[in-house]
């Protein structure tokens, strides 16, 4: 049987009446959580720039940070442990710290890019763990792929976490598209 063959998914159906109502990129990007929920992924370019403006904001707090512990010690004798300590405090810290105001899963690039954070599973905000998700995202995730350039390994693994389009997921639910196992055609709008 050839896919030409077969009948349409389920989720080709609901693809075919979002295109209809939103568009085809809309209808490319939309996708379900583990529970069934639908969403609109975010565009590669939105979390690309959503990430750069974090990175932004992280560099510029490790670097106040930094200055005003240089400003605070320069009349004193620091030894060079606690120099060590401070810098690694910052580069670990000012992320985790930027983290506690993410918990509804958008931070200063999530803004700027109109995209949000969510957990896979269900969609809703990531909460506490917001914080190892900025250190991640900040710290981790550069250094990963440098890593990865520099010894070309591939890293297999599950999200998560992932970028949604915020407005468009919104617009998707206000329409009545919500869940992908409704029973039958009427009930892919609620």
């Amino acid at each position: 049987m050839t896919a030409a063959d077969r009948p349409p998914s389920r989720m080709d159906v609901v693809k075919q009446h979002v295109e209809r109502e939103f568009g085809a990129t809309t209808a490319k990007r939309l996708d379900t959580f583990e529970d069934g929920t639908f969403y609109v992924t975010a565009g590669g370019w939105a979390r690309l720039l959503s990430w750069a403006a974090d990175f932004a904001v992280y560099l510029f707090c490790a670097f106040a940070g930094f200055v005003a512990f240089v400003l605070a010690t320069r009349h004193s004798e620091v030894s060079d442990n606690a120099a060590v300590l401070t810098v690694l405090g910052l580069l670990f810290g000012v992320p985790v710290l930027y983290g506690l105001f993410f918990g509804n899963g958008r931070a200063v690039g999530a803004v700027l890019t109109g995209t949000r954070l969510v957990r896979v599973k269900d969609g809703r905000r990531i909460g506490f763990a917001a914080c190892w998700a900025m250190l991640v995202r900040t710290v981790l995730f550069p250094g990963l792929l440098i890593a990865l350039t520099v010894g070309g390994t591939i890293i297999d693994g599950s999200l998560s976490r992932i970028s949604i389009d915020d407005s468009a997921t919104r617009r998707l639910r206000a329409a009545g598209f919500v869940r992908l196992d409704g029973a039958g055609a009427a009930d892919l709008r609620r």
